[in-house]
C-alpha cells in the first residue's frame, strides 16, 4: 500500500512539473519582446543655445533618441562654448546652427573638426525687431530717433552671432548714439512685453522662428546693406567619428528636419503658463508620429 501511495505521489509530481514547463513555456510565448533600455545603447551628449528655437528642437530630438533606448542629455551653452564642445568631441552634437550669417564665424574657425549635416529647419531670419506701430521701418532711421528708443537696442547673450552681427550693424549704419543691451532671449521678451504693454518704443535682436512673432504684431526694419544677410537655415552638426561610434544616433541626427510651423507650434506650447519644454516635446512626438517615423533609420 505504501509502495502504492508512493508512486501515486511520484506520479502527480510528474504531472505538476509538466503542467509548471507548459505553462512557463506558454508564458514565454506570450511575453512581448524587450525593449532597448537607455543603458543597453548608451549615452548622448547634445548641446544648445538657450534660444526658445533651439530648446524646442533639442528637446524633440531628445525625445526620439530616447524612444530608440538612448540616455540623453541636453546641456545649454554659449554658442562659442557650443561649437568649441562639438568640435572638441566633448558633446556628440547638436541641431542649433544658424548659417550662414549667426553662427558662420564658428564654422569657418572649426569646420575642419566637425561634421556638418546640413540644414534641419529653411527659412529663417535675424535682424532687428520693432512692434508694428513704431513708424520706423528702417535702420537707416533709427539715429533720427534714438531719444524715443531710449538710446537702447536690447539685445540676447552677448557670444550669440546675433549679437556680433548687430555690433558691425551699428558701426555700420552708425548708431553712434545708441547702446547694445545684452541679456538672455528672456530678457529680450520681457522687455518687449513691457514695452508693448505701455505703448512704447522698443527695438530688439530678433530671429525667426519665434513665438513671439505669433503674441505680437512685429516687424523687421529693412537692412538696406544686407549686414544680416538674407534668409538663413539652422544645420546639424556632429562631432567627427559619430557616424562610426554610433551610427543610428548619426542617421536619426542626419534625417532630422521640420518645417517652422512645427518649430513655431512647439514654441508657442513652451509659452503656455506651467509649460514643461521637455513634456511638449514628448507631445509634439506623439502628435506627429509619421514625421518622427522619417527621421529613424530603415
Amino acid at each position: 500500500m505504501r509502495r502504492l501511495f508512493a508512486l501515486a505521489g511520484t506520479i502527480m509530481m510528474l504531472l505538476w512539473l509538466v503542467g509548471c514547463s507548459q505553462n512557463q513555456n506558454e508564458e514565454e510565448q506570450k511575453a512581448p519582446e524587450i525593449k532597448h533600455t537607455a543603458q543597453d545603447k548608451g549615452h548622448v551628449n547634445l548641446v544648445y543655445v538657450e534660444w526658445s528655437s533651439e530648446v524646442a528642437s533639442t528637446n524633440v530630438v531628445r525625445v526620439v533618441l530616447e524612444s530608440q533606448g538612448y540616455d540623453v542629455k541636453i546641456i545649454p551653452v554659449s554658442a562659442a562654448a557650443m561649437w568649441q564642445a562639438v568640435a572638441s568631441g566633448d558633446a556628440d552634437g547638436m541641431v542649433a546652427a544658424w548659417l550662414p550669417t549667426t553662427h558662420g564665424q564658428y564654422l569657418q574657425e572649426l569646420g575642419d573638426k566637425l561634421v556638418d549635416l546640413g540644414p534641419n529647419l529653411q527659412g529663417t531670419k535675424i535682424g532687428l525687431v520693432v512692434p508694428s506701430y513704431v513708424t520706423v521701418n528702417s535702420i537707416e532711421d533709427l539715429p533720427a530717433h534714438a531719444d524715443q528708443f531710449e538710446g537702447k537696442i536690447i539685445g540676447i547673450d552677448p557670444g550669440a552671432g546675433l549679437m556680433s552681427k548687430t555690433e558691425k550693424v551699428m558701426a555700420d549704419y552708425n548708431l553712434n548714439n545708441f547702446k547694445l543691451v545684452s541679456g538672455s532671449g528672456a530678457t529680450m521678451t520681457a522687455a518687449l512685453q513691457d514695452a508693448i504693454k505701455n505703448n512704447q518704443w522698443i527695438v530688439v535682436t530678433g530671429w525667426t522662428p519665434h513665438w513671439m512673432f505669433a503674441r505680437w504684431d512685429l516687424k523687421y526694419l529693412d537692412d538696406p546693406k544686407k549686414i544680416y544677410g538674407g534668409e538663413e537655415h539652422i544645420n546639424t552638426i556632429v562631432r567627427k567619428g559619430l557616424e562610426h561610434d554610433m551610427p543610428e544616433v548619426y542617421a536619426i541626427l542626419d534625417n532630422f528636419s521640420w518645417t517652422p510651423e512645427d518649430m513655431a507650434t512647439v514654441m508657442v506650447w513652451n509659452q503656455e503658463e506651467g509649460a514643461d519644454p521637455y513634456s511638449t516635446a514628448k507631445r509634439w512626438v506623439q502628435e506627429n508620429p509619421a514625421k518622427v517615423q522619417g527621421w529613424l533609420p530603415e
